[in-house]
């Protein structure tokens, strides 16, 4: 035993002479110990590690974050009357989107990518590469906008946060593309595990919206991570902060009906959420402000909505729990409808108000410079939607209204068609409702929303911005592989020229001392005029043809064109279309830069995906 562990340390002593050998001096400790253990473990025993480090870092960052804006919103709302409320509604929200903007302004030079796009966009287009600043960044901009009032939710900024903290362990430890991927899925698996204390959804939403093609070896850092995140939530989190529904009623097979209903309301109320988030969106961006008054703008919006209905103000969940618990009038008696008698038409169009705000409310928090997510506010919807389903039903006449299923249901039900994940909507809420014999009415009214959805749309809106720049592709996870090559890296900038007044014996001379096979004809200013290649100049070889004559005769123009902002995927099918394996690439000012060639994008392809596959 003594000689094993003597060999051991041996062992460590090398390794760190070697990463010294190279410039790492300053190394942490751990660091050091890490990089040892990952030359001495086998992948997937340094993944499951990995996993998690990962996952206890994310979840901790989410149990942080939650903490932070529970104890903000509970000074807010339960500390003080309700007409120092009122004054509070005012300011708080307000204040929370001008802070964000102007702390995104000057500290993180205007860096604002949120939401779950930014992780697919680093996905597609950066390699998995998430720069270290969103390690706290969203944590920061987050717990400014949702706990002054924003409201959005905490859940996609510790998602991003997540992903980031697992991009930057595999960046520390050189780990590859497809690794690195997964670390970084896994970082956003444990945030969302941890932020719902639901580890199931946190895989379902990796697998969902992040990953495809996973195999079982690679599902085990996910797993943990998950297992890892959701620990942490439920030994530091206080009862009343986690996402957690007590009151349930059992399933009734006779109760389907109301079930099928809910499924075709909350599928609408999905379209509804959507087209508003859109217009709202195109209506801020069009509008001509500086970011900062943009902010001051949404923020004075925000404030209005908040103190007509308060409970547009932060992520709702305190809203939702209160119609599990039939605490309805608690919620009315906080708003101006206090002074109205409470009837039922009275709550009916109370929260009719509440649901067609609702979208306005997430949207100008999020459009207008907050930063939030749309997880709390689907759900927050859906659970309204749920509750005044059942009053509407109860009104009518009908007895025995599951009025809490279809409170949980909903939620499912309004997040699956406004994110485009059902999985991850019925996971969520059988795992926080300890409900999993709702697994039925769950699936009925979350297949429903999600098919009226996609019927509306394809993809998710979320990521259709991303689609629309041709930036990200969310059908096939060879595109997304494809997409993170860059045009940059494939053309020739050695590629050789000739000037188009050059007569054809000069053009011999370049054949004679040059390597290349094609050849760019360009005018003085070196604007491409046409291209040649040796089939074209072959005929002149060996006949007794006039070679004085300008080059113009013989030069041909190239089969299509390729601009350096042109994305690879494009690239490849003008090639397909044109049948040829080289095209010149030119600039903004059509000025040649060299050529491009069909072989080096599918070489490049083909490694990158080899690299996936080990």
């Amino acid at each position: 035993m003594k000689i094993d562990n003597k060999r051991k340390y041996l062992s460590f002593l090398k390794f760190k002479r070697d990463f010294q050998k190279y410039g790492l001096e300053k190394v942490r400790s751990y660091e050091l110990i890490l990089h040892w253990l990952n030359n001495r473990l086998s992948r997937s025993q340094f993944l499951v590690l990995s996993g998690v480090i990962v996952g206890c870092s994310a979840g901790l960052a989410g149990v942080i974050l939650k903490t932070l804006v529970h104890h903000i919103h509970n000074f807010i709302t339960t500390k003080v009357h309700f007409e120092y409320q009122i004054l509070f509604y005012v300011v708080f929200p307000f204040l929370g989107i001008v802070l964000t903007t102007s702390i995104v302004l000057t500290l993180f030079k205007g860096q604002d990518r949120k939401g779950i796009g930014a992780i697919l966009y680093e996905i597609a287009q950066n390699s998995s590469i998430v720069s270290s600043v969103k390690m706290y960044s969203q944590i920061v901009q987050s717990a400014i906008t949702v706990g002054l009032g924003g409201s959005a939710g905490l859940e996609s900024p510790i998602a991003v946060t997540g992903a980031a903290i697992g991009s930057n362990f595999a960046q520390t430890y050189r780990l590859s593309y497809k690794e690195r991927t997964l670390l970084l899925a896994a970082g956003a698996t444990a945030g969302i595990a941890s932020a719902f204390n639901a580890p199931i959804a946190g895989i379902m939403f990796a697998f969902e919206i992040l990953l495809t093609g996973v195999v079982f070896t690679d599902f085990i850092p996910l797993v943990v991570a998950a297992v890892c995140g959701s620990l942490l939530s439920r030994i530091l989190l206080q009862e009343d902060i986690l996402f957690r529904f007590y009151t349930r009623e059992p399933f009734n097979y006779k109760n389907v009906p109301y079930y099928l209903i809910l499924g075709i309301a909350t599928g609408l109320y999905a379209r509804y959420f959507v087209i508003v988030s859109q217009k709202v969106e195109h209506f801020i961006k069009g509008l001509n402000m500086s970011r900062l008054r943009k902010a001051m703008f949404g923020g004075a919006v925000l404030s209005l909505l908040c103190v007509l209905f308060p409970p547009l103000f932060g992520e709702g969940y305190d809203t939702v729990k209160a119609f599990t618990n039939g605490n309805t009038h608690s919620i009315i008696e906080n708003s101006f409808f206090r002074y109205f008698e409470i009837k039922e038409w009275t709550v009916i169009i109370f929260l009719v108000l509440v649901c067609l705000l609702k979208a306005f409310a997430t949207s100008f928090t999020i459009f207008s410079g907050g930063n939030g997510g749309n997880f709390a506010p689907s759900l927050f919807a859906g659970g309204t939607v749920g509750y005044l389903f059942a009053l509407i039903c109860q009104h009518l006449g009908f007895s025995d209204v599951p009025v809490t299923n279809l409170v949980l249901v909903g939620m499912a039900g309004a997040m699956s068609g406004v994110l485009y994940a059902p999985l991850t909507a019925i996971f969520l809420i059988a795992e926080s409702s300890f409900g999993y014999d709702l697994f039925i009415p769950l699936m009925i009214v979350s297949i429903m929303s999600y098919l009226i959805a996609k019927w509306f749309s394809p993809i998710s809106p979320e990521l259709k911005s991303l689609a629309d720049q041709g930036k990200i592709f969310t059908n096939k996870h060879d595109k997304n592989l494809l997409f993170s090559l860059k045009t940059e890296d494939f053309i020739d900038r050695f590629s050789e020229t000739v000037n188009e007044n050059a007569s054809i014996a000069d053009l011999f001379e370049l054949v004679k001392d040059g390597t290349k096979n094609i050849f760019g004809v360009v005018d003085d200013a070196k604007t491409l005029r046409g291209i040649l290649t040796i089939d074209d100049v072959r005929p002149f070889l060996f006949s007794d043809t006039d070679t004085s004559a300008s080059i113009i005769k013989i030069m041909k123009a190239p089969p299509a064109i390729i601009h350096q902002e042109d994305k690879p995927l494009e690239i490849l099918q003008i090639f397909d279309d044109t049948g040829v394996w080289n095209l010149p690439v030119v600039d903004q000012n059509n000025k040649f830069v060299g050529f491009i060639s069909k072989s080096s994008i599918l070489m490049s392809y083909r490694q990158l995906l080899k690299d996936y596959s080990d």
